[in-house]
């Protein structure tokens, strides 16, 4: 099957072209994408994609040319610019990150959409085919838009690996850095400069509305199964090279499926996976570790209370009614005491008496000793 795969995918020019340039998107925007969701900065990516709009359609009206590295360079220019705007706003004036985000993005999403309006006005229009920047189209790529997202990628990776200890810990332990005299805002702006490089890479292939999944997505699911930066950044990498490939695919097996939505499900697919069944932090590890503590709680407190009633007898190892267990007893009695049954803990003299066994008290001894002692440390 793995062979199959590689042989459509060589086989299809068009394919191979979109295959690769999901390829580059994946990897950068996974690398790039884990220091965005690690410092907190997930939106800016949302409105950065935005906020690119405006220079493809100031590049096109000053150059009447749809060459991809005109587009490009205007969209990043103006990426550029909103996320100096926001840095500015936030830095000189009262207003939140927040919304200086919303207002940045909506202004220069609005003004995008504008000047997409006159251009198609313009004798021109049918050379633009603009409208790809806002949802994508992968299925137009060429090998000269191949080779500029390979340049800017190269540029970006290249970038994070030279300035990997820096970046690493302004993530990290930002007021540290500043105490020791790094270069905080040179590299907040380096770092979001290859933000808007990463952002501007994808816009042909997923477009400005969804490409803030392309940099959340990845890493969000890189989080949940490691808690090393490099490991997360290799996860996130390769998350986006999994989904950019088999996006590809599914949009050139499926007639009329477009590829950019569709690579976007399969990260969801990814993120979901993840949140579920991820060591550690998934969520049915949580919920088998809650049920566990759970059921050790239970247990534990069938036993001193076991021990409590024994201790009422000269036998240690005299049967109680389980009506009286289970006044004192918390949840699930039938199920606990079988479990103490199996560990050979309790023994059951008839249907309805239970006893400690030479295990169980000693078990039972030991539990309450714990117990008493961690009392006495907690009023201490």
């Amino acid at each position: 099957m793995i062979n199959e795969f590689f042989q459509l995918i060589i086989g299809d020019y068009t394919l191979r072209i979109v295959a690769m340039g999901a390829i580059i998107l994946g990897l950068t925007s996974g690398c790039l994408g884990t220091f965005a969701v690690l410092r907190q900065q997930s939106l800016l990516g949302d409105a950065i994609a935005h906020a690119t709009l405006p220079g493809v359609g100031l590049a096109f009206m000053l150059t009447q040319s749809k060459n991809p590295l005109i587009l490009l360079l205007g969209a990043g220019m103006s990426g550029w610019l909103g996320t100096m705007i926001i840095l500015l706003i936030t830095k000189t004036t009262r207003i939140k990150k927040d919304t200086a985000l919303g207002m940045v993005l909506s202004v220069f999403f609005g003004v995008g959409l504008v000047f997409l309006t006159i251009i198609q006005k313009m004798p021109t229009a049918t050379k633009a085919g603009l409208d790809k920047f806002l949802f994508g189209n992968a299925a137009t790529l060429l090998m000269d838009d191949l080779k500029v997202m390979a340049v800017l990628a190269g540029i970006a990776i290249f970038t994070l690996i030279l300035f990997w200890k820096e970046f690493k810990l302004i993530v990290f332990d930002y007021d540290f850095a500043k105490s020791i005299g790094v270069r905080i805002h040179f590299l907040d702006v380096l770092l979001t400069t290859l933000m808007v490089m990463t952002i501007v890479l994808g816009l042909q292939t997923v477009g400005v509305v969804l490409m803030s999944a392309m940099l959340v997505a990845p890493a969000a699911a890189a989080r949940q199964w490691t808690d090393k930066l490099s490991v997360m950044v290799l996860l996130a990498s390769i998350f986006g090279i999994l989904a950019g490939l088999m996006g590809a695919l599914t949009s050139s097996l499926i007639e009329n499926m477009p590829t950019g939505p569709t690579i976007v499900v399969y990260l969801s697919g990814i993120v979901m996976f993840s949140l579920l069944l991820a060591p550690h932090r998934g969520l049915v590890f949580d919920w088998i570790k809650i049920n566990r503590q759970r059921e050790q709680i239970r247990t534990s407190t069938m036993l001193k209370n076991l021990l409590l009633f024994s201790e009422i007898n000269t036998d240690p190892f005299h049967p109680h009614d389980m009506a009286a267990l289970r006044a004192v007893g918390r949840g699930a009695f039938n199920r606990t005491m079988l479990q103490l049954l199996k560990k050979g803990l309790v023994k059951r003299h008839d249907q309805n008496r239970w006893a400690l066994t030479p295990e169980g008290l000693k078990v039972a001894k030991r539990l309450t000793a714990l117990h008493e002692e961690s009392f006495d440390v907690g009023l201490t």
